[in-house]
């Protein structure tokens, strides 16, 4: 599978809840509640995805818990405790022409206005004020550099997002 089509992980089954199936969700989303928006989910169990459906999920304190289709006694849902939970790309929203999610950023080829490759973005970093993106340098880096952070500003610095050819270009120095 090509990254765009392996699943999207979202969160992780916690410990168990009570005696009745519930388990702690431990969610990567934006808000906590944000990974019940999908349905159904996948479960890594014993290496390979399986799809499951949330029966209930509530808050619990600054937490959230859910009850999952199957599981109905604590060492069911012990059982799945560090599971990953995800969702098929598919799944994901459409975004609007000028954004991207950070999965299709990851493996871009950064250039620089003046033809330069900088490298590959390998991470990005979340700021207070904005993204930066890590960009891995190419082994023989002229300027022996073997990462640069650039932030993730538009206009200022990222001219250019091309998420189909998997390029990004940047007004940026690269002895940076």
């Amino acid at each position: 599978m090509s990254s765009n089509q392996q699943p999207i992980v979202l969160g992780k089954i916690g410990a168990s809840f009570g005696v009745k199936g519930w388990m702690k969700i431990t969610s990567y989303t934006d808000s906590v509640e944000g990974i019940f928006n999908y349905s159904p989910i996948l479960l890594m169990q014993q290496g390979e995805w399986r799809e499951v459906k949330v029966v209930q999920w509530r808050p619990q304190g600054k937490a959230v818990v859910a009850l999952l289709e199957g599981i109905n006694t604590r060492e069911e849902a012990q059982a799945l405790t560090h599971s990953e939970i995800a969702i098929l790309p598919e799944q994901m929203d459409s975004l609007p022409e000028d954004e991207f999610y950070w999965r299709d950023l990851i493996g871009c080829t950064v250039t620089n206005t003046k033809g330069y490759n900088m490298g590959v973005v390998d991470q990005i970093l979340e700021t207070g004020s904005n993204d930066v993106l890590m960009v891995k340098a190419n082994a023989k880096d002229a300027f022996g550099k073997a990462e640069r952070l650039i932030p993730f500003v538009t206009e200022q610095f990222i001219l250019e997002v091309d998420v189909a050819a998997k390029q990004i270009t940047v007004d940026w120095d690269p002895d940076f």
